[in-house]
């Protein structure tokens, strides 16, 4: 016969099996809610069907659209617009991301060699553009450029879009430069580097990762915006995937070439999250 205190074990370990099953299940959920559109649209990406959802037989058809800009079996051109979009979305990302991550780095050097008090009050402003919703920046910046007299075009996206992902850089280099040693920069410059040589050839390649990691975020965040293109593109007829796709869905219904597209850029991007894990990790374990 069973003791009190082993009735009492035996309850506590099915409760908490109880509660592993529910978390595990929870978590599985929530992952298939994220990444089933994403599966879906991969899936539909293999039939030439306008339409999402009708499955019209297994072929490479969009994709050899996408890559030679036409349809062979309906004999049209793939809207050039589209291709458009899509350099200026690179070109901007990839700018934007460079400036913001030069600026966020020494940006954040200079805060964290701020005194502690002035060092929280700059982080908590640095959190503020992270937290205000896109079309508050947008409009923000918009107004801006109205009051400057600035035209609108390329040149105010990417100045946009430098603007919102340099505080993620701020916030991907900080944990880096807490961890660093700081009597290294002091003994760069004791030895006779300047502080540029000191900071390129000391600093900077242990501040690596942490920018790494910000020049990817930021290159995400830009291809991902819409908001704040949308208030800062003008009306010269620059357009972006995020503001193509809006003005192409207006029209009642999205071109079908976008969905091999969105699938190459879904598998580049987790890529080279699996890349930079695996090299994160491969360091790690030498150090």
């Amino acid at each position: 016969m069973m003791t009190s205190a082993q009735i009492e074990a035996k309850k506590r370990a099915r409760d908490l099996t109880m509660r592993r099953v529910f978390a595990q299940s929870y978590l599985w959920f929530l992952l298939v809610l994220l990444y089933a559109p994403i599966v879906l649209i991969i899936f539909f990406s293999f039939t030439r069907s306008k339409v999402l959802g009708n499955w019209t037989g297994f072929t490479f058809g969009l994709y050899e659209n996408l890559f030679t800009g036409y349809d062979r079996v309906a004999q049209v051109h793939v809207d050039p617009n589209m291709y458009h979009a899509l350099w200026y979305t690179l070109v901007i990302a990839l700018v934007a991301a460079t400036f913001a991550t030069l600026l966020g780095t020494l940006a954040a050097i200079g805060i964290f060699n701020m005194r502690q008090k002035s060092r929280k009050a700059i982080q908590f402003m640095n959190s503020i553009p992270m937290i205000n919703p896109d079309i508050l920046t947008g409009i923000s910046l918009f107004l801006l450029f109205v009051f400057l007299g600035i035209s609108r075009g390329l040149t105010t996206v990417i100045i946009a879009h430098v603007v919102f992902c340099t505080p993620y850089v701020v916030l991907s280099v900080m944990p880096r430069l807490t961890k660093m040693n700081p009597n290294i920069y002091e003994a760069a410059l004791d030895l006779g580097a300047t502080p540029f040589q000191a900071l390129r050839k000391v600093m900077m390649p242990e501040l690596w990762p942490g920018m790494l990691s910000g020049f990817i975020l930021s290159i995400t965040l830009s291809i991902d915006d819409f908001g704040v293109t949308f208030f800062t593109k003008g009306s010269g007829g620059l357009n972006t995937l995020s503001t193509f796709i809006y003005a192409d869905a207006r029209k009642g219904g999205l071109t079908p070439e976008l969905r091999p597209l969105f699938s190459l850029i879904f598998l580049t991007m987790l890529v080279l999250l699996i890349i930079i894990n695996w090299r994160a990790a491969r360091q790690a374990k030498k150090s």
